[in-house]
């Protein structure tokens, strides 16, 4: 079971405003979070991964404390083993593929599993700046799982796909999701892109 009651004031071009999120989500089950551009989405699912501090509130996960701000406990992204797929990838640009779930993990068969599951074998030698978006974006998901998450953190991260890649991939994240029983907490912009990923839905709205 994972637990998650966080509140966390923001400043935003729209002035000041509070996120305010509760929710609780049995273990290996997806969460989809939707919601205006200044809500807090993405400030949430840092707050999750220990890079940024809420005010107050409590993260548990399989009985484990992440975050109790009333007890002072906060651990370090390190020990959550959280993994965040970024809205801009965030991959390293002088790493090729290969080397990028290298980093990552030192499983080479959980390696070949990934690249075979977003057909990226043929361009394991390639550096960010050699791939498309779409490409870039995958390796982005794959470096997310290499270390197997507790936790898989995902910032829109169907953005730079187009209809028939982003469908093909949402069915088969499906699959790797439940069989690896990962824990999985997705931000989206477009709520019906996310229809074929069976979990709870949750919006995130401001607050004055």
């Amino acid at each position: 079971m994972i637990s998650i009651n966080l509140e966390k004031k923001l400043n935003t071009y729209q002035g000041k405003h509070l996120l305010k999120v509760f929710v609780e989500m049995e273990t290996g089950n997806l969460v989809k979070i939707s919601g205006p551009s200044g809500a807090g989405k993405t400030t949430f699912l840092k707050m999750i991964a220990g890079l940024t501090s809420p005010d107050s509130g409590k993260i548990l996960v399989d009985d484990l404390v992440w975050t109790d701000t009333s007890a002072n406990i906060n651990l370090s992204p390190q020990k959550r083993k959280t993994g965040f797929v970024f809205q801009d990838y965030a991959l390293f640009p002088n790493m090729t593929v290969q080397q990028q779930l290298e980093y990552a993990t030192n499983d080479q068969n959980w390696i070949q599993e990934l690249l075979a599951f977003a057909r990226l074998e043929p361009f394991i030698k390639h550096k960010p700046s050699q791939l498309s978006g779409g490409q870039q974006q995958r390796l982005a998901i794959l470096r997310a799982l290499a270390i197997k998450p507790k936790v898989l953190l995902m910032d829109e991260p169907f953005s730079a796909l187009d209809f028939k890649t982003k469908k093909t991939l949402i069915q088969e994240l499906k699959l790797l999701l439940d069989k690896n029983s990962i824990s999985t907490i997705i931000v989206t912009h477009n709520p019906k892109e996310l229809e074929a990923l069976p979990g709870k839905e949750l919006f995130i709205g401001e607050e004055e």
